[in-house]
């Protein structure tokens, strides 16, 4: 089923139309918004893109929270025509990473103090609020006079993009591409029926979204549909959704579309990660000198409250604190870990109500081998990653996972299952000449014991061939140039097909 580590589309070969112009649209953008990370994964694409001469620009909510202090306002207000009516929103713009970026203001919908939730839940109007973005994606163009050859929606909330330009809400984007990326097709983006109308689907443009999951319209499957290229975070990922076990009830769609589905890795962005030049850490290392990365874990062990020890396999653990993240399987495992002796464990994350409570009460039951930081600290994050010698992921599905490459890059093994990116990103080490982490295929506790308890001793028995493994990880290219540049392939292609199709 994995054999094929990419699923590129079909089309006409893509003729070079410069310079490309491209508008992203995404709810997230590190440092403004953030919530896990397609924010990461959308601002370094953007700068990659910049950097490559694409025209690339973002447009992006104006959450609450976001200082409108250093952007420029531009003078008239935009019309925004939505089925319930007209909304007038703001719009600010700035530059991230170099490039452009608008921020819409909308003070209903978006001046709240959080994402997508409250302590009450998911907000009602989430669908709505998203959809105004989408639509204002394309009168943003219109007051800018930016024509873009693609529009780029990002997960659910850039999804109805696609169905807009299809259905011709605004003729003078028929010949405008459209590329849809799936950070998570766990998040879709279901609504009521009574929400067609002021959503711009009512009448017979509610059935363009296609099939209907838990009995309700579903904004992503609309855009899975009606993309022009459809693009998700690893190759591993774009296959496994094509499943039933992966696909979210949405398989057969993305079946359908199996000839125009991409997986492309991300990167990260190693200006930011550079164990050389980070701020956070005690001291920098790299391959070729590893000495400041021993010190960095004597660090990390003072801070964490763990014995210093140097021949103990000190394990790092940077993650939300839910099911998908195979936090189960680690406390399932957890005491059989600790009972090894030269294992010790550093965790930092929140997230589910039992997760917080179980490795809080193991913090304190095992202060010497086990250390729970039950927060989020970014400064604390890179010391993790730069201090340890392995970092544990048992995900349950990983669409492409960023700490992997993080560690990776820092001489940190990953300890991963093989799921999504954590497949396509580690080489296991029983393939001595190229392993680079260590990987295991069941959802168990047991596999993820016998797992690390197979890294603790090749850690402890032959240390030269983790310690290569660690510089051979090291050495790899984690950075956006190979991700950006497929990209833009992928927007020439799609602007080609849908020129070809439209002028059929």
């Amino acid at each position: 089923m994995y054999a094929s580590l990419d699923t590129h589309a079909r089309s006409p070969n893509p003729q070079r139309v410069d310079p490309l112009r491209v508008l992203l649209v995404s709810s997230e953008a590190v440092p403004l918004a953030k919530s896990g990370g397609l924010g990461d994964v959308v601002s370094a694409l953007l700068s990659s893109l910049h950097a490559r001469g694409v025209d690339a620009r973002l447009l992006l909510p104006r959450y609450g929270w976001i200082d409108p202090s250093g952007y420029q306002r531009l003078t008239d207000p935009l019309g925004v025509p939505m089925g319930d009516g007209e909304r007038w929103c703001g719009v600010l713009r700035g530059e991230l990473g170099g490039a452009p970026i608008y921020l819409l203001e909308h003070d209903v919908y978006f001046d709240r103090s959080a994402l997508y939730h409250d302590e009450h839940g998911a907000y009602g109007d989430n669908v709505r609020r998203y959809a105004l973005l989408c639509r204002a994606a394309m009168q943003l163009c219109h007051a800018l006079d930016f024509w873009p050859d693609v529009f780029h929606g990002h997960d659910w909330q850039g999804a109805m993009l696609p169905l807009y330009l299809d259905i011709g809400l605004d003729p003078r984007f028929r010949r405008t591409a459209s590329v849809l990326t799936i950070h998570n097709l766990a998040h879709q983006g279901w609504f009521g029926h009574g929400d067609a109308e002021a959503l711009c689907l009512g009448g017979r443009h509610l059935g363009r979204l296609g099939v209907e999951v838990r009995g309700t319209p579903n904004v992503l499957c609309g855009g899975l549909l009606h993309a022009t290229q459809i693009t998700t975070v690893s190759p591993t990922y774009a296959l496994e959704i094509q499943t039933p076990i992966y696909g979210e009830g949405l398989d057969g769609v993305l079946r359908a579309r199996a000839a125009d589905l991409s997986g492309v890795l991300n990167g990260i962005d190693t200006d930011v990660w550079n164990p050389r030049d980070d701020p956070h850490l005690p001291v920098g290392f790299d391959a070729a000198d590893m000495s400041g990365k021993a010190r960095c874990k004597a660090a990390l062990q003072r801070e964490a409250g763990l014995r210093e020890d140097p021949d103990a396999m000190l394990c790092g653990v940077v993650t939300r604190l839910a099911h998908q993240k195979g936090l189960d399987l680690l406390a399932g495992a957890l005491d059989r870990i600790l009972d090894l002796g030269d294992v010790q464990i550093v965790l930092l994350g929140t997230g589910e109500p039992w997760a917080e409570g179980f490795f809080r009460a193991a913090a304190a039951r095992r202060p010497d081998r086990f250390a729970a930081f039950i927060t989020f600290d970014e400064r604390l994050a890179h010391l993790i990653e730069a201090g340890s010698d392995a970092f544990l992921m048992p995900s349950r599905f990983e669409p492409c996972g960023l700490n992997q490459l993080y560690s990776q890059r820092y001489g940190t093994l990953p300890v991963v299952r093989a799921t999504g990116g954590l497949r396509d990103t580690v080489t296991n080490l029983d393939d001595r000449e190229a392993g680079t982490g260590f990987v295991f295929h069941d959802a168990t506790a047991d596999a993820l014991y016998g797992t690390l308890a197979w890294a603790a001793s090749i850690y402890r028995d032959e240390r030269p061939v983790f310690e290569a493994a660690q510089r051979r990880a090291m050495a790899l290219d984690r950075s956006w140039a190979q991700p950006a540049a497929h990209y833009e392939y992928l927007y020439r292609l799609a602007a080609a097909r849908r020129r070809e199709e439209r002028a059929a």
